[in-house]
This record gives structure tokens, sequence and C-alpha cells, in this order.
């Protein structure tokens, strides 16, 4: 049975482990894009006040293609305007420009989440990446029963003693038991964003996963077509008498006639930094259709919501994001020399003796 079990993690490792090692890369990468993304008013304080942020609003979203904008906030003080397929744009919180792209290849830090999240192929690469996260859960729960074996011979090092087969071996079976624990919440939180079947069994101890699925779901409103020029001062002033501590997130325009504008709010007690606590308006006249209040939500939904700031260190401060970056790298090492070893560094079969020639007289 545990040659079996070896045998599923050595050849899962060396077909996957390529995938998980640059997953790990992205994710640290992006745990600080917020520092390394370099343009004026990054670091500037949040200006959550009403009417900075109906000015602006109006301002940004009259410009022509304007979609939507995803807004400020404490950590990272520039607005990101939304324009057609992949074109955007930061602009500050006084509704200046800063900067613009007409493709996400323009911006590393754009690129680098469409690779974290999708593989740059859509749908088609989160199911790669969920297949890859199921796979990392059966390599820790493995690699820790096959770790207990050879628990005697454990050194803690950062880095294999040789780069022979046999010392990278070892490294990588100390190093994933210790790693073990992080990399099971990195993988499981990563996963369950992935795969809704999956999200749904780790949070129904929380409650019922139907109630939870059905809350997370946003409801079917149909309203009439876009008017020409939205009253987003009225919209915004209704969402803050609807959350009066809340901060304003994400403002959407309808993707087809008919959809509403929705309003994304983060209450302070949300962990998710967007929030999800949200209203609805109709596109054509700016009635409220409808709200939703994160924190009234199910207690199934409010766990499923705590996935993503968990796994994006988006709470916890600097303690937990050094954590998440140990994590990131140990994934990072651990695929990359899984396979290379399996690959490239394959043990020779062994060479069978010539039979030794009869003596002749």
């Amino acid at each position: 049975m545990m040659k079996l079990l070896d045998t599923l993690h050595r050849w899962t490792g060396g077909l996957l482990g390529l995938v998980l090692a640059l997953l790990g890369l992205s994710g640290t990468i992006l745990l600080y894009d917020y520092l390394w993304i370099g343009l004026p008013g990054t670091g500037d304080p949040l200006r959550g006040d009403l009417a900075t942020v109906t000015a602006t609003t109006e301002k940004l979203m009259a410009m022509p293609g304007a979609q939507g904008i995803i807004y400020a906030d404490e950590r990272f003080g520039l607005h990101q305007l939304r324009f057609g397929k992949e074109a955007g744009a930061y602009a500050s919180q006084s509704g200046d420009l800063v900067t613009r792209w007409a493709s996400q290849w323009e911006r590393p830090e754009l690129w680098i989440f469409d690779f974290h999240h999708h593989l740059f192929a859509g749908d088609s690469g989160e199911w790669v990446i969920g297949i890859a996260g199921l796979a990392g859960l059966f390599f820790v729960i493995s690699g820790a029963i096959l770790w207990w074996r050879t628990r005697k011979t454990f050194q803690l090092r950062l880095w294999p003693k040789r780069m022979s087969r046999p010392s990278i071996v070892m490294h990588h079976r100390d190093l994933g038991i210790i790693a073990a624990p992080l990399l099971l919440i990195s993988i499981v939180t990563g996963t369950m964003m992935i795969f809704r079947p999956f999200a749904m069994v780790m949070i129904a101890p929380f409650g019922s996963p139907a109630e939870a699925a059905k809350a997370i779901e946003p409801p079917k409103y149909k309203g009439g077509p876009l008017v020409g020029k939205p009253d987003y001062t009225a919209m915004l002033a209704e969402a803050r008498r609807r959350f009066p501590d809340a901060e304003f997130r994400i403002l959407s325009l309808p993707r087809k006639p008919g959809d509403p504008i929705s309003l994304r709010m983060r209450q302070q007690a949300e962990w998710l930094p967007n929030g999800r606590s949200t209203l609805w308006f109709d596109a054509a006249n700016g009635e409220l259709l409808g709200v939703r209040d994160a924190l009234a939500m199910p207690s199934g939904a409010q766990a499923f919501n705590m996935a993503f700031p968990i796994h994006a260190s988006k709470v916890g401060g600097w303690t937990w994001r050094i954590a998440l970056t140990i994590s990131g790298l140990a994934m990072t090492m651990l695929g990359s020399f899984a396979v290379w070893t399996f690959w490239f560094r394959r043990p020779k079969p062994a060479k069978r003796s010539a039979p030794r020639a009869l003596a002749t007289g």
C-alpha cells in the first residue's frame, strides 16, 4: 500500500509539479503587487467621503467606453477604471488619469493575476488549476504519510545539501512536512474559489451548502436599457444611506441589455476586500431593485467569503503575509524539484551482470 502511495505521489508530482510551482511563484509575487506597481498616487491615503467619491465617479464614468470602477482602498490609493475587453486605466482619487492600457500585457500585475487565476486560458485554465489544487491536497496528505516512515532522519534545510537525487528527495520530504500546514491552507482556500462543489464541502460544517450557494449567487433582476447618463450621485447616496460605515468598492455597468447596474461595498466587519454587500439599480432610471447585506448572509456563505482574503493575505497583516510568502516559495521549490528529479534525475535501472563465459579446455 505504501509503495502504491509513493508511486502515485511521484507520478502526480512529475506531471503537475510545474503547474503548482508556477502558481506558488505567481501567487507570492501578487502578495506584494501594491508595493511594486510604482505609479504616482499608489500610496495616497484613502478619501472615502461621499462627496469626493461621487465627484470622481461622475468624472471617470463620463469617459467614453467606461464600464466600471474598482475603487481605491487603504492599501492601494488609485482607482482602476475598466474599458471593454482588456483595456483599463488607473486614476487618482480626484479623477485624474495616471496611466492607461489597451491590453493586459502592458501591465505586469494584470497578466500575472490572469496567469495565477486562469493560466491565460479562461475557464479551461481554471479547470487545470482546480485539478492541480486537488492534486496539491493529495500531495500534502500523502507526503505527510510517507514522511512518517523516515521521520528519524529529519533535517531542516532551506536548500538541498547536494544537487543529487537522494539529497533533493530528502530535502523535498523534510521541507514538505514543515510547510504542510501553510500549504494546506493555501491549497484549500485557492481550490475553494475555483471548484464550487469542493467549496460547498468545505463550508458544510458552518451551515447548509444549499443555502450558502443560493446566497452567493447574484439575484436575477431585469430592468430597462442603460440610459445615456446614469445618476451615479443618487446611487452612491442611496448606498451610503443603506450602509453608512461601508467603503465603496466596485461599480459595474450592465454586460447586456436588461441587466442592472451593480455597486459592491465592504462593511467594516467583512474580510473580503471588495465586500459582498451589494446594491442593484435599474440601468434605465436608477431605481433601486435590491440590496444584499453580506453580514446577514447564512454562516456557510460568510465562511466561503473568507476563503479569498485568507488565500491572498488580505487579513492578518504582515505576519500572515510573511507566512503565505513562505508557503508560496515552498510550493515553488517543492514543485520544481519534484519535476526535476522525476524527469531528469531518475535512478538508472540496475545493469544485469553478464553471464560468465564457460571455461573452455
